[in-house]
């Protein structure tokens, strides 16, 4: 089991690849404020209200000085699609090996049917510009994902 994250902690590192097939690491956003999701699968309800969602809000995040990316374990090609489908203009990593999700702690046990899996929680992490967790949202609203955000930025 992966250590429990708690505001106030530096946030792990991570590199991956994106859409694309760019490496992205934690430390290419060093002084800026980072906003990172973490999304169960990529094409599913959920995922994609939230996506669109941040898509629809992304400049107001901008706005706000911050940058975002979004992580699930899908590879670099659902990614692409996914992110082409929904027209979305920021970040997805892939986490195949499933590093990320682990050293953040959302990689967990569910229960879907009576069936118990291992699968990404749905979690928001707001990281500041010297690399510290400030917030981090546990009961993500999928259609009000960015509404979450920026009423916590505003208090």
């Amino acid at each position: 089991m992966a250590n429990k994250l708690e505001e106030g902690m530096k946030a792990p590192g991570f590199s991956a690849k994106d859409q694309y097939g760019n490496e992205v690491s934690l430390g290419d956003y060093a002084g800026k404020d980072l906003i990172v999701y973490f999304y169960p699968k990529d094409n599913t309800s959920g995922c994609t209200a939230q996506a669109c969602d941040l898509r629809d809000n992304y400049q107001l995040l901008k706005d706000k000085g911050f940058a975002l990316i979004g992580i699930s374990t899908d590879d670099e090609t659902s990614h692409q699609k996914f992110s082409s489908k929904y027209d979305l203009p920021f970040t997805l990593l892939a986490d195949t090996d499933k590093k990320i999700v682990e050293a953040y702690g959302v990689w967990v046990e569910k229960s879907m049917y009576g069936r118990n899996y291992m699968g990404t929680a749905r979690k928001t992490f707001l990281i500041n510009k010297q690399g510290i967790i400030v917030k981090i949202i546990d009961k993500v609203n999928t259609k009000a994902a960015s509404k979450q955000i920026l009423d916590l930025l505003s208090n």
